[in-house]
């Protein structure tokens, strides 16, 4: 295959595919397509809402931006990096990488008519299965074409740590698989042009599914175990921060830590992992014990706090909505999942965040952010995500926002122990 005429088309802009499609534009001839026209209109601005690319390297790049599908040249590749949630019975949603292999579909007799052998590799988040068994088809049945004929298959699953400078596409070790052998070599030399860290073969494509879905699925139940011991050290008045401190100086110890586990991966994957398991029979305990602790986390820091705060609070003051720290992401955020408790609690919440889309919160979950939020004094001020812009305050500015006699709350142990309250 050569490089010099290579194309590649990427399907979908967001946290996952605008950092590749950047990155994938500075080796080869690279198209970004995604179907949110003002998504489209801001990128070619400058602008990237989600702060992961910079306006310079916008500016810059040589990625054509599109939400056109007509626009988008015949490719060697095209990379779904749609997004892939839970629906409101927490069963997976594949309608968005449903309708992204309809699309890619549409593309691929154009691609064989220039003389491509296309593979289409997929990037979002599945359960094992999903590459071969749905989308295969779906791009058959709208191309007419064949797969393992015509056109190929690929996985390649994302790993994406908004926020994270350090952890960025170009650097990290991309899994890989192919329909064939062959198809396999070509998406390894793909990833090995572009990221430092290098490829690791996976022995198949429903191997590479899996390990990106149990990767996420690790990290939610060992943070629920953290959540659990939290919940048990509360009912003796013990803190959690104490006992980690000292027990993260045995050697192999693992670094998890308590708190809301939000955003759009760990919360989310390992419920495709367990529908899949349902599915063939099997009853998913450790992966759905650890999601029904921390989806019930939320409510218990509530619960928690109103206690604190002798249940007679009247006030109360969240600082940060987006799901983790320094970053605008409010995908699944369980700091609204608090708000909601609070207010159920009788509580009359402001929600202040530094990051977060005033529009996008009221969208949604509801929430109005208050600029002026921080001008006044309430009963409870929780720092629910530690942004760095409220700790640059400090704890004692923080406190000042505190009535007499009023509780200052830290869920993650980011003040050092200043708090009156913390996990």
């Amino acid at each position: 295959m050569n490089s010099a005429n290579m194309r590649v088309t990427i399907i979908g802009l967001g946290y996952v595919g605008l950092p590749l499609a950047v990155v994938m534009a500075q080796k080869f001839q690279t198209t970004g397509f995604d179907v949110d026209r003002s998504r489209i209109a801001e990128l070619r601005g400058g602008h990237d809402r989600t702060d992961e690319i910079t306006k310079d390297r916008l500016v810059e790049s040589t990625l054509l931006l599109t939400d056109d599908e007509s626009d988008c040249p015949p490719s060697d590749f095209y990379i779904v990096t749609v997004p892939t949630p839970i629906d409101g019975a927490k069963r997976p949603d594949l309608s968005i990488v449903e309708a992204a292999s309809r699309t890619v579909g549409k593309m691929l007799a154009g691609a064989i008519a220039d003389g491509r052998r296309p593979v289409v590799i997929y990037e979002s988040t599945v359960y094992p299965g999903v590459t071969e068994e749905i989308c295969g088809p779906i791009l058959e049945d709208v191309s007419g074409l064949s797969c393992g004929k015509d056109f190929f298959l690929a996985y390649s699953p994302e790993r994406i740590n908004p926020g994270d400078r350090e952890h960025t596409i170009d650097k990290i070790t991309k899994v890989v698989s192919g329909q064939t052998p062959a198809v396999l070599e070509d998406v390894a030399n793909l990833y090995n042009a572009i990221t430092s860290g290098g490829v690791f073969r996976a022995a198949s494509i429903r191997a590479a599914e899996a390990a990106k879905v149990i990767e996420n699925a690790q990290r939610d139940i060992n943070i629920a175990f953290m959540n659990e011991i939290a919940q048990i050290f509360g009912r003796m008045d013990l803190s959690t921060w104490d006992v980690l401190e000292a027990a993260r100086t045995k050697w192999n110890f693992l670094p998890f830590a308590p708190g809301l586990v939000g955003g759009h991966c760990i919360g989310v994957d390992p419920y495709y992992l367990s529908h899949r398991a349902e599915a063939l029979g099997h009853d998913p305990k450790v992966i759905l014990a650890g999601r029904d602790v921390n989806d019930a986390m939320a409510d218990w820091v509530a619960e928690r706090l109103h206690k604190a705060s002798g249940e007679k609070g009247e006030t109360a003051l969240v600082l940060g909505l987006t799901f983790k720290e320094n970053v605008p992401d409010l995908r699944n955020s369980k700091v609204a999942d608090l708000i909601a408790g609070l207010k159920d609690r009788g509580y009359e919440v402001t929600p202040h965040d530094t990051y977060a889309d005033p529009e996008e919160a009221l969208r949604e979950y509801g929430l109005e952010l208050e600029s002026e939020a921080l001008e006044r004094s309430y009963d409870l001020v929780v720092l629910a995500v530690p942004h760095q812009a409220y700790l640059d305050l400090g704890a004692a500015e923080l406190r000042a926002l505190t009535k007499p006699g009023g509780i200052l709350a830290d869920l993650k142990g980011a003040l050092g122990g200043a708090a009156d309250w913390t996990l």
